[in-house]
Protein backbone atom coordinates (compact mmCIF):
# COMPACT_ATOMS: atom_id res chain seq x y z
CA UNK A 1 0.00 0.00 0.00
CA UNK A 2 1.39 3.13 -1.07
CA UNK A 3 2.03 6.08 2.03
CA UNK A 4 0.71 8.95 1.72
CA UNK A 5 2.85 12.18 1.01
CA UNK A 6 3.83 14.99 2.33
CA UNK A 7 0.72 17.22 3.60
CA UNK A 8 0.35 20.04 1.02
CA UNK A 9 0.86 22.98 3.05
CA UNK A 10 -1.94 25.59 2.29
CA UNK A 11 -0.45 29.45 2.21
CA UNK A 12 -2.33 31.97 4.12
CA UNK A 13 -2.64 35.26 3.46
CA UNK A 14 -3.59 37.89 6.17
CA UNK A 15 -5.70 40.84 5.32
CA UNK A 16 -6.12 43.68 7.79
CA UNK A 17 -9.36 45.23 8.68
CA UNK A 18 -8.39 48.51 8.57
CA UNK A 19 -10.28 50.87 10.55
CA UNK A 20 -13.36 49.37 11.09
CA UNK A 21 -15.25 52.43 11.34
CA UNK A 22 -14.86 52.86 7.49
CA UNK A 23 -15.67 50.32 5.05
CA UNK A 24 -12.81 48.28 5.60
CA UNK A 25 -15.00 45.57 7.09
CA UNK A 26 -17.89 45.09 4.35
CA UNK A 27 -15.35 45.30 1.40
CA UNK A 28 -13.20 42.11 2.99
CA UNK A 29 -16.76 40.60 3.63
CA UNK A 30 -17.70 40.87 -0.37
CA UNK A 31 -14.46 40.04 -1.28
CA UNK A 32 -14.33 37.01 0.98
CA UNK A 33 -17.52 35.64 -0.68
CA UNK A 34 -16.99 36.38 -4.19
CA UNK A 35 -16.30 33.63 -6.84
CA UNK A 36 -13.24 35.13 -8.24
CA UNK A 37 -11.45 34.93 -4.99
CA UNK A 38 -8.39 32.80 -5.96
CA UNK A 39 -8.29 29.21 -4.93
CA UNK A 40 -5.45 27.03 -2.60
CA UNK A 41 -5.16 30.15 -0.22
CA UNK A 42 -6.20 30.34 3.42
CA UNK A 43 -7.46 33.67 4.12
CA UNK A 44 -7.22 35.14 7.69
CA UNK A 45 -8.81 38.32 8.84
CA UNK A 46 -6.98 40.12 11.59
CA UNK A 47 -8.86 43.01 13.71
CA UNK A 48 -12.40 43.37 14.93
CA UNK A 49 -15.17 44.77 13.47
CA UNK A 50 -17.26 45.60 15.84
CA UNK A 51 -17.96 45.89 19.71
CA UNK A 52 -17.45 49.02 22.19
CA UNK A 53 -16.23 52.79 20.62
CA UNK A 54 -16.54 51.39 17.29
CA UNK A 55 -19.48 52.54 15.50
CA UNK A 56 -19.53 52.83 11.15
CA UNK A 57 -18.37 55.93 10.16
CA UNK A 58 -16.98 57.47 13.49
CA UNK A 59 -13.60 56.98 13.92
CA UNK A 60 -12.75 56.96 17.33
CA UNK A 61 -9.32 55.87 19.25
CA UNK A 62 -10.70 52.56 19.62
CA UNK A 63 -11.42 52.11 16.08
CA UNK A 64 -7.93 53.35 15.24
CA UNK A 65 -5.97 51.18 17.93
CA UNK A 66 -7.85 48.09 16.12
CA UNK A 67 -6.43 49.21 12.64
CA UNK A 68 -2.58 49.68 14.50
CA UNK A 69 -2.65 46.42 16.47
CA UNK A 70 -3.98 44.48 12.54
CA UNK A 71 -1.22 46.30 11.09
CA UNK A 72 0.96 44.86 13.53
CA UNK A 73 0.05 41.91 13.62
CA UNK A 74 0.17 41.43 10.05
CA UNK A 75 3.76 42.21 9.72
CA UNK A 76 5.12 40.56 12.19
CA UNK A 77 3.42 37.40 11.32
CA UNK A 78 5.02 37.79 7.63
CA UNK A 79 8.08 38.73 9.11
CA UNK A 80 8.04 35.11 10.99
CA UNK A 81 6.83 33.30 7.89
CA UNK A 82 3.51 32.97 9.14
CA UNK A 83 1.77 34.67 6.56
CA UNK A 84 2.78 34.67 2.60
CA UNK A 85 1.13 38.11 2.48
CA UNK A 86 -0.74 40.85 3.51
CA UNK A 87 -3.36 43.15 2.30
CA UNK A 88 -4.02 45.67 4.00
CA UNK A 89 -7.70 47.53 4.81
CA UNK A 90 -8.03 51.44 4.48
CA UNK A 91 -7.16 52.81 7.44
CA UNK A 92 -7.15 57.06 8.67
CA UNK A 93 -3.70 58.04 9.16
CA UNK A 94 -4.59 61.21 10.92
CA UNK A 95 -6.39 58.66 13.55
CA UNK A 96 -3.35 56.69 14.08
CA UNK A 97 -1.24 59.07 14.69
CA UNK A 98 -2.52 60.41 17.68
CA UNK A 99 -1.96 57.30 18.63
CA UNK A 100 1.52 57.23 17.25
CA UNK A 101 2.62 60.48 16.78
CA UNK A 102 5.60 59.19 13.96
CA UNK A 103 2.88 57.45 11.62
CA UNK A 104 2.58 58.73 8.37
CA UNK A 105 1.11 55.76 6.75
CA UNK A 106 1.06 51.73 6.56
CA UNK A 107 3.96 52.05 3.63
CA UNK A 108 6.19 53.84 6.15
CA UNK A 109 4.85 51.52 8.69
CA UNK A 110 6.01 48.14 7.12
CA UNK A 111 9.22 49.58 6.45
CA UNK A 112 9.90 50.14 9.88
CA UNK A 113 8.36 47.03 10.82
CA UNK A 114 10.97 45.16 8.51
CA UNK A 115 13.64 47.38 10.01
CA UNK A 116 14.16 49.36 7.33
CA UNK A 117 14.22 53.48 6.48
CA UNK A 118 11.41 54.59 5.21
CA UNK A 119 12.40 55.72 2.19
CA UNK A 120 13.17 51.58 1.27
CA UNK A 121 9.71 51.08 0.61
CA UNK A 122 8.33 52.26 -2.81
CA UNK A 123 4.51 53.14 -3.61
CA UNK A 124 3.43 51.25 -6.87
CA UNK A 125 0.20 51.42 -8.01
CA UNK A 126 -1.17 48.99 -10.80
CA UNK A 127 -4.23 47.89 -12.80
CA UNK A 128 -4.29 46.60 -16.45
CA UNK A 129 -4.95 50.00 -17.83
CA UNK A 130 -1.71 51.74 -16.08
CA UNK A 131 0.68 51.09 -13.16
CA UNK A 132 2.72 54.20 -11.75
CA UNK A 133 5.73 54.14 -9.23
CA UNK A 134 6.44 56.89 -6.56
CA UNK A 135 9.99 58.38 -6.22
CA UNK A 136 8.42 59.57 -2.93
CA UNK A 137 5.65 58.76 -0.61
CA UNK A 138 3.67 60.51 2.29
CA UNK A 139 5.27 64.20 2.59
CA UNK A 140 5.08 67.27 1.44
CA UNK A 141 5.89 68.52 -2.32
CA UNK A 142 8.36 70.80 -1.05
CA UNK A 143 9.66 67.81 1.03
CA UNK A 144 9.38 65.65 -2.07
CA UNK A 145 11.43 67.73 -4.39
CA UNK A 146 14.06 67.79 -1.77
CA UNK A 147 13.83 64.15 -1.51
CA UNK A 148 14.48 63.43 -5.19
CA UNK A 149 18.09 62.38 -6.15
CA UNK A 150 19.24 60.63 -9.39
CA UNK A 151 20.24 57.20 -7.02
CA UNK A 152 16.18 57.40 -6.09
CA UNK A 153 14.63 57.31 -9.78
CA UNK A 154 17.21 54.93 -10.17
CA UNK A 155 16.13 52.52 -7.48
CA UNK A 156 12.63 52.92 -7.60
CA UNK A 157 13.12 52.00 -11.61
CA UNK A 158 14.98 49.00 -11.02
CA UNK A 159 12.18 47.74 -8.46
CA UNK A 160 9.52 48.68 -10.52
CA UNK A 161 11.37 46.67 -13.78
CA UNK A 162 11.49 43.63 -11.27
CA UNK A 163 8.23 44.69 -10.52
CA UNK A 164 6.86 44.05 -14.03
CA UNK A 165 8.78 41.14 -15.35
CA UNK A 166 7.12 38.92 -12.10
CA UNK A 167 4.64 39.62 -13.67
CA UNK A 168 5.47 38.33 -16.99
CA UNK A 169 6.70 41.43 -18.97
CA UNK A 170 10.31 40.05 -19.90
CA UNK A 171 11.19 43.49 -21.49
CA UNK A 172 9.43 46.71 -19.29
CA UNK A 173 9.09 49.37 -21.50
CA UNK A 174 9.50 51.79 -18.49
CA UNK A 175 9.00 55.74 -18.85
CA UNK A 176 9.55 59.06 -16.08
CA UNK A 177 6.92 61.91 -16.23
CA UNK A 178 8.68 65.06 -15.98
CA UNK A 179 8.86 66.63 -12.62
CA UNK A 180 8.72 70.81 -14.24
CA UNK A 181 6.22 71.74 -17.00
CA UNK A 182 7.41 70.85 -20.13
CA UNK A 183 9.95 68.81 -18.45
CA UNK A 184 11.80 72.30 -17.76
CA UNK A 185 11.71 73.76 -20.82
CA UNK A 186 15.14 73.33 -21.59
CA UNK A 187 16.13 75.25 -18.24
CA UNK A 188 13.34 77.59 -18.51
CA UNK A 189 11.53 76.15 -15.86
CA UNK A 190 14.17 74.78 -13.62
CA UNK A 191 16.61 72.35 -13.67
CA UNK A 192 15.39 69.62 -11.52
CA UNK A 193 14.42 67.47 -14.66
CA UNK A 194 18.40 68.30 -16.27
CA UNK A 195 20.05 67.30 -12.95
CA UNK A 196 17.78 64.54 -11.95
CA UNK A 197 16.45 62.75 -14.94
CA UNK A 198 19.29 62.57 -16.94
CA UNK A 199 21.62 62.26 -14.08
CA UNK A 200 19.35 58.79 -13.69
CA UNK A 201 19.12 58.14 -17.10
CA UNK A 202 22.64 57.69 -17.48
CA UNK A 203 23.49 55.57 -15.59
CA UNK A 204 20.29 52.92 -16.00
CA UNK A 205 21.55 52.75 -19.40
CA UNK A 206 25.06 51.90 -18.41
CA UNK A 207 22.91 48.57 -16.51
CA UNK A 208 21.24 48.40 -19.78
CA UNK A 209 17.82 49.53 -18.51
CA UNK A 210 15.94 52.20 -20.76
CA UNK A 211 13.99 54.96 -18.92
CA UNK A 212 12.60 57.26 -21.25
CA UNK A 213 11.77 60.78 -19.94
CA UNK A 214 9.04 63.21 -21.19
CA UNK A 215 6.61 65.83 -19.78
CA UNK A 216 4.20 64.44 -17.46
CA UNK A 217 1.34 66.44 -19.15
CA UNK A 218 1.57 63.79 -22.37
CA UNK A 219 3.14 60.83 -20.64
CA UNK A 220 0.10 59.55 -18.80
CA UNK A 221 -1.82 59.69 -22.38
CA UNK A 222 0.82 57.62 -23.96
CA UNK A 223 0.96 55.36 -20.88
CA UNK A 224 -2.44 55.31 -20.63
CA UNK A 225 -3.86 55.88 -24.73
CA UNK A 226 -0.97 54.55 -26.78
CA UNK A 227 0.09 51.83 -24.36
CA UNK A 228 3.29 52.78 -25.39
CA UNK A 229 4.60 51.76 -21.88
CA UNK A 230 3.89 48.90 -19.39
CA UNK A 231 4.58 51.91 -16.11
CA UNK A 232 5.65 55.50 -15.46
CA UNK A 233 8.03 57.01 -12.56
CA UNK A 234 6.76 59.74 -11.11
CA UNK A 235 8.63 61.86 -8.72
CA UNK A 236 5.55 62.78 -5.84
CA UNK A 237 2.88 61.33 -4.74
CA UNK A 238 -0.56 62.98 -7.05
CA UNK A 239 1.81 63.42 -9.73
CA UNK A 240 1.01 59.62 -9.88
CA UNK A 241 -2.15 59.30 -7.85
CA UNK A 242 -4.32 62.27 -9.79
CA UNK A 243 -3.90 60.31 -13.57
CA UNK A 244 -4.05 56.79 -12.15
CA UNK A 245 -7.34 57.00 -9.79
CA UNK A 246 -8.60 58.62 -13.41
CA UNK A 247 -8.69 55.57 -15.04
CA UNK A 248 -8.69 52.77 -12.17
CA UNK A 249 -10.27 54.67 -8.77
CA UNK A 250 -12.65 51.16 -8.34
CA UNK A 251 -9.99 48.34 -10.01
CA UNK A 252 -6.43 49.67 -8.70
CA UNK A 253 -4.18 47.86 -6.21
CA UNK A 254 -1.34 49.47 -3.86
CA UNK A 255 1.66 47.09 -3.61
CA UNK A 256 4.77 48.19 -2.00
CA UNK A 257 8.08 47.25 -3.25
CA UNK A 258 11.36 47.12 -1.57
CA UNK A 259 10.09 45.04 1.61
CA UNK A 260 11.45 41.71 2.39
CA UNK A 261 7.53 40.70 2.87
CA UNK A 262 4.46 41.06 0.37
CA UNK A 263 2.16 44.18 0.88
CA UNK A 264 -1.01 44.72 -1.33
CA UNK A 265 -4.14 47.40 -0.61
CA UNK A 266 -7.23 48.18 -1.90
CA UNK A 267 -6.02 52.28 -3.62
CA UNK A 268 -8.81 54.15 -1.70
CA UNK A 269 -9.87 55.43 2.08
CA UNK A 270 -11.99 54.72 4.31
CA UNK A 271 -15.12 56.35 2.88
CA UNK A 272 -16.61 57.05 6.18
CA UNK A 273 -19.52 58.55 4.07
CA UNK A 274 -21.03 55.16 3.06
CA UNK A 275 -19.47 53.05 6.03
CA UNK A 276 -22.37 50.76 7.41
CA UNK A 277 -24.40 51.58 4.20
CA UNK A 278 -23.53 48.46 2.30
CA UNK A 279 -22.94 50.04 -1.11
CA UNK A 280 -18.93 50.34 -1.20
CA UNK A 281 -17.80 48.49 -4.35
CA UNK A 282 -15.05 45.58 -3.43
CA UNK A 283 -13.08 45.32 -6.31
CA UNK A 284 -9.95 47.10 -5.64
CA UNK A 285 -10.04 44.67 -2.40
CA UNK A 286 -10.52 41.81 -4.57
CA UNK A 287 -7.94 43.18 -7.19
CA UNK A 288 -5.26 43.64 -4.49
CA UNK A 289 -6.07 39.97 -2.84
CA UNK A 290 -5.42 38.47 -6.48
CA UNK A 291 -2.28 40.47 -6.66
CA UNK A 292 -0.78 39.20 -3.04
CA UNK A 293 -1.68 35.42 -3.97
CA UNK A 294 -0.01 35.96 -7.82
CA UNK A 295 3.18 37.70 -5.74
CA UNK A 296 3.17 34.81 -3.03
CA UNK A 297 2.62 32.29 -5.71
CA UNK A 298 5.49 33.62 -7.45
CA UNK A 299 7.95 33.74 -4.49
CA UNK A 300 6.95 30.10 -3.47
CA UNK A 301 8.69 29.39 -6.94
CA UNK A 302 11.99 30.87 -6.74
Amino acid sequence: MKSPGPKKIVPTIAITLGDPAGIGPEIIAKTLRDPRLPKGFRFEVLGTKSGKGIHPGKLTRTSARVALKALEEAAEGCLRGKFAAMVTGPVQKEAIAQLQPDFVGQTEFLARACGLPDDAAAMVLTDPKLTVALCTNHCSLKNALARLTPERIIHVTKMTRQFLQQRGIARPRIAFAGINPHMGEGGMFGDEDFRLFHSAREKLAKDGIALIGGPADTMFYYAVQKKLFDAVICAYHDQGLIPFKLVAFETGVNVTLGLPIIRTSPDHGTALEIAGKNVANHRSMLAAVQLACQLAKTRSRM
